[in-house]
């Protein structure tokens, strides 16, 4: 009898541990996010632990379109993907990775500088082109195969071209330092402090929480006015794809970031919850205190894919009227 008992209690031991388990792994959200989300995403896990104190968040910066290779070729777990470009959701993980996407956050290319950058004083809108081809400045930009942040700054070299009516000045520009690209945007900030890099391509949110003095660009070049999106249409690189072997055309567009949860997600409604107070109005102010703008009202693609919970953000003209007791 008693060792019926014993054996009973292990086995209700054992129980108890897988369950116990189980809902460790289920309290996990697993987050591949663009490096140029780096500073924002953390203050929003750490708000959102605050109000969920039993959620682990694990977060994986690092270029868009390498997030998403980790889904699509190493297949490696992941809950929410944040995109630095909604097209790359769109064209790399919808259908077989994930059902629907959402725009929620702008920004805009600036040309980042320190104090001691060479011709630091001189630059300006109207000579930035011309001071990056002077051969003794060093120029730094991320990779178009990697980051989007990487196939913008091509995208403000074509735009420029046009602009200034400058022929020739895409291929000047991408001829120079190729040596300093870097994977990711947010690589740059490495080589500009360590005096390696006079100048580096950037979103204007990373340039304001780094502190960099910064050239900004017309609107015509920045592709951060959604009004000029016709202008920005006009240009358009190839990039590696699914896989790096394979290619495919991005257009220019407006920079609009974007964010969904994977169809096999284990921790789906947590994933979802958490996507909830990124678009809440909590969760807007962080990303505005952080240099980044919201793209008022969300849009998506797929509306009628969009999870319940998060249907009423599509709604909504203006982050202070949401309703996020709905």
């Amino acid at each position: 009898m008693k060792r019926s008992f014993f054996l009973l209690s292990i086995i209700a031991l054992a129980v108890s541990g897988c369950r116990n388990n189980s809902a460790a792994k289920q309290a996990e959200i697993i987050i591949f996010h663009a490096g140029s989300l780096s500073v924002p995403f953390k203050q929003l896990a750490e708000e959102y632990k605050k109000r969920n104190p039993g959620i682990k968040i694990l977060m994986e910066p690092a270029g868009s379109l390498v997030c998403a290779r980790k889904i699509t070729e190493l297949k490696k777990p992941c809950d929410i993907i944040a995109s630095a470009d909604y097209f790359v959701i769109n064209e790399l993980l919808i259908p077989e990775y994930a059902s629907w996407n959402i725009r929620f956050a702008t920004n805009e290319m600036v040309l980042a500088f320190q104090d001691n950058s060479r011709f630091a004083l001189d630059i300006n809108p109207d000579n930035w082109f011309e001071i990056l081809l002077n051969e003794d400045v060093v120029y730094s930009r991320a990779d178009p195969d990697s980051d989007p942040g990487g196939y913008r700054t091509v995208f403000s070299f074509m735009l420029a071209e046009k602009y200034y009516e400058h022929k020739g000045l895409t291929e000047s520009l991408t001829a120079k330092n190729s040596n300093y690209i870097r994977p990711k945007e947010v690589d740059l900030i490495a080589l500009l402090e360590s005096n390696s890099a006079d100048y580096i391509f950037i979103y204007k949110s990373v340039a304001r929480q780094h502190n960099l003095r910064f050239v900004e660009l017309p609107d015509y070049i920045n592709l951060g006015d959604p009004a000029k999106n016709d202008i920005y249409n006009s240009v358009s690189i190839d990039v590696a794809g699914s896989t790096p072997v394979t290619k495919m055309t991005v257009k220019g567009e407006y920079i609009n970031y974007s964010l969904s949860v994977l169809s096999n997600s284990k921790n789906k409604d947590n994933a979802i919850d958490f996507v909830s107070f990124i678009l809440s109005r909590e969760g807007m102010e962080i990303l505005k205190n952080n240099g980044q703008e919201p793209i008022v009202p969300f849009s998506t693609e797929q509306p009628e894919m969009i999870p319940e919970k998060l249907k009423k953000y599509l709604n909504s003209s203006n982050p202070d009227t949401y309703d996020d007791k709905k």
